[in-house]
């Protein structure tokens, strides 16, 4: 099973090497990797018993982020590897202040593997969420590396509870100890044997709390929510298919403004979301007064999670590509969270429904009597907000529970 698991590895990187000419993010992992190890080799002085942190991309880096900043409070000398699988992850945290050195993952090759652990000689590695990479791990156990998982969550279908998973089991035992996000999680480890678990929470509540709690402004969605009575949506990373029925269902709530913060931010992609929304339609990065604006294009990043603050109602987009993004940074500010339906795999999704503060939708149908309900039912848009709110203030704590473990550790 092993050498199977290896062969799958490897059929992937060909595949994403393959592709690198004619796809573009395939072409920025290819790009990305080049001189990698140049770039690890000219900081390995620096990064001699470090704390090796790695994530697939932003979300993870957001889970990762509470306990990296709790660590180095704790421990301002511990030099920190980053690394990341993902372009995304990497472009956006390249220059992180608590990082001594950013990169990517190397390929998950054995010799790449027993080459990082040698150069670096992490004295701890913390893996986030569903980052199971076969000879990373392994070469950590050989080297007798302390190596933990963090807000890891677990389901039946994943391939560690069926009959062909011997290789996938294996690498949960080369971890110290799994932090978990829930009991189910802990409950199916237990069933493969898997007892060095703790149940944790999950540490993006904490970090989204954070954020909310610094209230911090943002001077141009402060004129544009100021210069009406109107109620707001924000809507954030979204994808075409998000938008298109999000225009549709818009058309027909005059009395509803909206902030779109799309995921892709490429200039032939805008020009096509400017198209779609109501007018006028004025872009973050102009010039244009946005007081008189019935859209707000936010064509610039880093702005989402504070953006929130703004809304009424909030939309979360990626609910008809793969699954949905992160609905916690809205919730966090107590706004209702709406999305499309392919969120099964997301516990804070059914969190939020259970609460009375998510609303899957399917279509653009859907979406107007959700927002029906919201605007025009008394009491209904207070009760949700107020139930979003506290759903992610009742989950806050997962760092202090984690970080606790490990500062002991190092």
């Amino acid at each position: 099973m092993a050498i199977l698991l290896r062969l799958g590895t490897a059929l992937y990187h060909a595949g994403i090497r393959l592709a690198a000419p004619f796809v573009p993010k395939a072409r920025a992992w290819v790009e990305g990797r080049r001189e990698l190890w140049e770039r690890l080799e000219g900081r390995a002085d620096a990064l001699q018993g470090c704390l090796w942190i790695h994530c697939a991309s932003v979300g993870e880096f957001e889970q990762a982020r509470p306990v990296l900043e709790t660590i180095k409070r704790a421990r301002p000398d511990l030099p920190i590897l980053l690394t990341f699988f993902s372009p995304s992850g990497y472009a956006v945290r390249k220059d992180h202040p608590l990082a001594t050195h950013v990169e990517y993952l190397p390929a998950d090759t054995a010799a790449n593997a027993s080459r990082l652990v040698s150069l670096v000689r992490p004295c701890m590695a913390i893996f986030i969420k569903y980052e199971f990479w076969h000879e990373h791990l392994h070469a950590l156990e050989r080297a007798g590396v302390p190596t933990y998982l963090v807000s890891a969550i677990f389901r039946r279908s994943q391939p560690f509870f069926q009959w062909y998973g011997g290789a996938h089991r294996a690498m949960l035992t080369w971890f110290e100890h799994l932090f978990v996000q829930d009991e189910g999680s802990r409950d199916l480890l237990a069933s493969i044997g898997i007892s060095e678990v703790t149940v944790s929470g999950d540490t993006r509540f904490d970090r989204v709390a954070a954020i909310a709690s610094k209230d911090e402004v943002l001077p141009r969605a402060e004129v544009f929510r100021a210069s009406s009575t109107q109620p707001v949506l924000v809507a954030g990373s979204t994808w075409p298919d998000d938008e298109r029925f999000l225009a549709e269902a818009l058309s027909s709530q005059p009395e509803l403004r909206a902030v779109i913060v799309p995921h892709e931010l490429g200039e032939a992609t805008l020009n096509t979301t400017a198209g779609l929304f109501p007018e006028p339609v004025v872009r973050w990065s102009g010039t244009e007064d946005p007081s008189g604006a019935r859209t707000l294009l936010v064509d610039e990043m880093g702005h989402l999670s504070k953006l929130y603050k703004y809304a009424d109602i909030t939309y979360v987009g990626g609910g008809f590509k793969s699954g949905i993004h992160n609905t916690l940074e809205a919730a966090a500010w107590g706004r209702p969270v709406i999305f499309g339906p392919n969120y099964e795999r997301f516990a804070e999704a059914h969190g939020l429904i259970a609460a009375g503060a998510g609303f899957p939708v399917r279509n653009a149908k859907e979406l107007r009597q959700v927002l029906d309900v919201l605007l025009k039912e008394p009491g209904a848009l207070h009760r949700a907000s107020e139930a979003a709110g506290r759903y992610v203030r009742e989950r806050i704590g997962a760092t202090q529970r984690v970080t606790e473990v490990l500062l002991e550790k190092l």
